[in-house]
This record gives structure tokens, sequence and C-alpha cells, in this order.
């Protein structure tokens, strides 16, 4: 690494981790007083408040970082121009291209730590929080104890299976009372009922099951009894714990049931639509653009950098405060764009993928354009 970009790097890092330290302790204190009311009817301690606050900090980390990143780019390059040093730089042959790359790797780099973040930290400190916050004090519908579901219903379009369970123990993946409806390849009808049902070596065993198969598909059939058995094996049928998990999170996200209706792991979304492979439009809308969504967030980071070098770099002496101003700007005509595209991609106006990435694509087209013209 050339002691340029060592210069350049540490000329940056020291605001990014003023920025980021004050933001994070700025946006935990308003959190906490804005959850203050509800600590309190919870019953947490001094310490759980602590352990609580350190919960929900990186859900709040994934929201500043790209902010707090174009802060800190501007406010490093306005004082880099201010004091003439990219003119210096430039004028010993150094490119603005070749400068820039430093940014660059910045750039990449907070964006792959904003996706492990977004897709392995948050969702398990979200279950943190849930189970401090639930720690004395219970309520039935709170998402980080919740084990059992009730009345619960799922169908497996791609397996032709209508799945009808009593009760679901989510933490032991046990059904009781569960009653599976089959549309087999000839059009028949085979229907399973079992007073229990769990999961052995990747396999459902049922008990006390009645089989029924009615081979006409005519409403004046009679269906045949196959069998009464204490335990019957059905390798046939493939549905997964993390298929039944994803089913009922995907229902929490979109009833808004305990969920915050921002974020879906990736992962959940994958194993829903496995499941679900011919979604009706509107649903199909809201979850790709939920989908895409998540694959284009990180990467605004990258167009972070992008668009603040041209607003930062410009020659001649500039007040350092300018890169506030501009931040401020940047990000209030980029998060309205974003939410009018994903509105569009939710609605099915849009395909998904495009309105999950015309936001990235539009700004770093834009701050290709104008770093091409910066003199």
């Amino acid at each position: 690494m050339r002691l340029l970009d060592r210069y350049l790097f540490r000329e940056l890092l020291a605001p990014l981790g003023y920025c980021l330290g004050g933001l994070l302790v700025l946006g935990t204190c308003f959190n906490l007083f804005g959850d203050l009311e509800e600590l309190q009817e919870r019953k947490l301690h001094l310490f759980d408040v602590i352990e609580y606050s350190a919960a929900i900090t990186p859900e709040f980390l994934v929201m500043v970082l790209p902010i707090t990143l174009l802060l800190a780019l501007l406010y490093a390059l306005a004082s880099h121009s201010r004091y003439n040093e990219i003119t210096a730089m430039r004028a010993a042959g150094v490119s603005l291209w070749r400068i820039c790359v430093p940014y660059y790797v910045m750039g990449l780099a907070a964006s792959v730590v904003l996706f492990l973040l977004n897709e392995f930290v948050v969702p398990a400190s979200t279950n943190w929080s849930w189970q401090i916050k639930s720690r004395y004090v219970q309520k039935p519908d709170d998402p980080g104890i919740r084990n059992d579901f009730y009345n619960l219903n799922f169908f497996n379009s791609r397996g032709n299976r209508t799945w009808h369970i009593g009760e679901y123990r989510a933490r032991t993946a046990e059904m009781l009372n569960p009653q599976v409806n089959w549309t087999l390849p000839d059009g028949s009808s085979y229907q399973l009922n079992a007073a229990r049902a769990v999961r052995t070596n990747g396999v459902w065993t049922f008990f006390n099951v009645t089989e029924h198969l009615q081979t006409n598909a005519t409403a004046f059939a009679v269906p045949v009894l196959l069998s009464d058995p204490d335990a019957l094996a059905m390798p046939q049928f493939d549905e997964t714990p993390a298929q039944i998990q994803s089913e009922i999170i995907i229902g929490s996200y979109q009833n808004n049931i305990g969920m915050r209706k921002a974020d879906i792991p990736l992962m959940d979304i994958l194993s829903y639509l496995r499941l679900h492979p011919d979604l009706p439009r509107k649903d199909s809308g809201w979850l790709f653009t939920k989908f895409y969504g998540r694959l284009a967030a990180p990467w605004t980071c990258l167009v972070v950098v992008l668009i603040a070098i041209p607003f930062g770099a410009a020659s001649g002496r500039r007040n350092l405060f300018m890169g506030v101003a501009g931040s401020i700007f940047i990000c209030f005509t980029f998060f309205v764009l974003q939410s009018v595209s994903l509105t569009f991609g939710q609605n099915g106006d849009w395909p998904a993928w495009l309105a999950a990435w015309l936001p990235n694509m539009i700004f770093a087209a834009t701050g290709l354009f104008l770093m091409a013209r910066v003199r």
C-alpha cells in the first residue's frame, strides 16, 4: 500500500469513527427513550437495559452505516479540497480515479460488512432483544418467546399438498392433530389425519394415522380407507421445519405481527418461494421486491462513494460543513427515490428487480458522470 493510500485511509477513518460513534450513541438513546415506557412495564433492571441497548445496536448500525460513510467522505474530501491537497496530488501526476481507490475499497468493504450484518447478525440480535424484553414479563405474542402456533395452514404448491395443523411447536418441530391433503399426479386425492407428527432423520412420522384415498374426482366418489397404523413414515412429504418456519415468518411480516416491516432475511424468502413457486401477482411483487431489495441494500455503501467523490473533490477552498449539507440533501433524495421505487415494485407496477436496483443505478451512474467532469 502506498504512503498516499495510507494517508487517505487515515484521514477518512477518523471522521468515520467519530460520526459512527456519535450516531450510534444518539440512535441508541433515542430508541431507549422511545421504548422506556415498555421497558418499565416489563420491569427490566439497569443491566438488562444495557444488554438490550447492545442487542438493538446492530439493527441501528445497518441503518446508519451508509449515511455515516457519506458524511465522513464528504467531510474528508472537503477538507482535502480546502487545503488544495487533491490539486497537489493531481499536479504530481496521480489521476483522480487512482486517488479515490482507497475510497472504493472502503465502500466495497462496507457493503460486505453491511450484507453480513443484515443477513446473520441483525436477525439474531433482534431475537436477543425480544428475549431480554420478555425476561420478566411475557406477553402471548412476543416473537422472541412464542413457540406454539395454533390452527396453522400452509400450502406447498410444488407438491400439491395442503397442511392443516391444530398446534405446531416450533422449538421441537412437533405437530398435534395434523391433516395433510395431497392431490396426486393422476388426479386422485389423498388425505392423512393423525394425532401427532414429528420429524426424525429427515422424515415426517405420523402417529395414530387414518388415511383416505379418493380415486374419483367427482363429489359423489366414496373415499377408500387405506389403513389405521399406529405410526407411519412419509418420506414423500419433503416439507421441512425450516420451510414451515418461513411460512410463519412471512405471514408475520405480511400481517405486521411483532415484526419490523423492512427486513426479511434472504434464506426465509428463498425457503418460502420453494414452497410457493406460483404466487399471485400481488404477493409475488411484494416478496420479490423484498428479495431484490435485500440484495441491493448493501451496495448502497459503494454507491455512496461514487456519488460523494464528485461532490467533495471539486477544486477550490470550501467550508468543511458543506459536507454536512451535501449529505443531508443526497440522503433525502436517495431515500425518497427508494421509497417511491419500492412502492411501485411491491404493487406489481414495476419489475421487482428494477424497483430494488433503480435508486442504486441512478445514483451510481450520476456519480460516475459527475466524476468524469471533475476538473
